[in-house]
């Protein structure tokens, strides 16, 4: 570690009296960034080791060996562990829906919920335990997917149902993408409020973070919180990062940031994280979607190939200005 990462404060220490800091990591990045996460950061979610298509290949074929070595390694290094995600349209192996009734595929998400979350019953405290079932278009609700085709709209709180029955003592979120956009918002908040009305054992809303330079506005952020906060649920930034590139813009000759990039990245930080501590009595856990700019699935999306630099640290593991807004305050 080099003496500019030694004499910098600890993100997660300045923050331990408003919320967990997380990193959504593989094997190779809690290796590759051992030092970041270890000083900065005392939560951890898999990025991809406990989706579906990786714990359970084939029918009843379960491989846990990826996604236990991230479990030992925050055990070893005291950290939370956020899992995600147990039901989702993607990632998710085609043979679980194939040749199936409504009462098969039940009968193989309750499989493989009671599998995966009674393995790690008391290692992971939350789990994001439907990802993105509300649909973009206009006028739609609920995504179109081989879960809702099959079983119908109640696949959402049998998965809920499933999750606590396998650990009565893990809090169970609903984790979502654009949840800050008006109508979106509205969706998710219908959703989750119909399910609290029924008391289905959901206890947080994930709002993703997938954010650019420009959206969405602080206004809407903020009343995505409120909305989601007065059903009386935790709430967790689950897959935080700030693209430098607007949706639209589909640049990929860049190779390096922009200075004026790197500054609206930075005023763009400390915005968002001065709303996010005025509401961390709702807040518990804000977690990027990796840590430092070498490594971001934002390298190939939307734009294949194209390099970001979403996070706040660098390619090199330094703090960014981004770093030193969000941490002096």
């Amino acid at each position: 570690m080099s003496n500019a990462m030694i004499n910098i404060p600890s993100l997660q220490q300045k923050y331990k009296e408003y919320f967990s800091i997380g990193s959504a990591v593989s094997t190779n990045t809690i290796k590759l960034h051992d030092s970041l996460l270890k000083n900065h950061f005392n939560s951890i979610t898999a990025e991809n080791e406990m989706k579906f298509e990786h714990l359970q290949p084939k029918d009843n074929q379960f491989t846990f060996e990826n996604a236990d070595r991230l479990v030992t390694f925050a055990k070893e290094n005291g950290m939370q562990m956020r899992g995600h995600a147990l039901v989702w349209h993607n990632q998710t192996p085609d043979w679980v829906f194939e040749n199936t009734s409504r009462s098969e595929l039940l009968s193989r998400m309750k499989n493989h919920i009671f599998t995966v979350v009674d393995r790690y019953k008391g290692d992971i405290g939350s789990w994001d335990v439907v990802n993105e079932a509300i649909a973009d278009e206009c006028g739609k609700l609920l995504r179109a997917s081989k879960w809702l085709e099959i079983i119908g709209e109640d696949f959402i709180e049998k998965a809920f149902e499933y999750a606590h029955e396998a650990d009565s003592t893990a809090k169970l979120f609903y984790n979502d993408y654009n949840e800050s956009h008006p109508e979106k918002r509205e969706k998710i908040y219908m959703l989750v409020k119909s399910l609290v009305d029924r008391d289905i054992p959901i206890h947080g809303i994930g709002l993703q973070g997938h954010w650019n330079l420009a959206d969405p506005n602080k206004d809407d952020i903020r009343m995505a919180i409120e909305n989601y906060a007065s059903l009386g649920l935790d709430l967790h930034i689950t897959e935080l990062d700030m693209s430098v590139f607007g949706w639209n813009d589909r640049r990929s000759n860049l190779t390096t940031p922009s200075e004026e990039m790197l500054e609206h990245q930075a005023k763009r930080y400390e915005e968002i994280f001065a709303l996010l501590r005025e509401y961390h009595q709702s807040i518990t856990n804000v977690t990027f979607w990796g840590t430092a700019d070498d490594y971001t699935w934002l390298d190939d999306f939307p734009v294949k190939g194209r390099k970001n630099w979403p996070f706040l640290f660098d390619e090199n593991h330094q703090p960014k200005s981004s770093f030193h807004k969000v941490i002096n305050f």
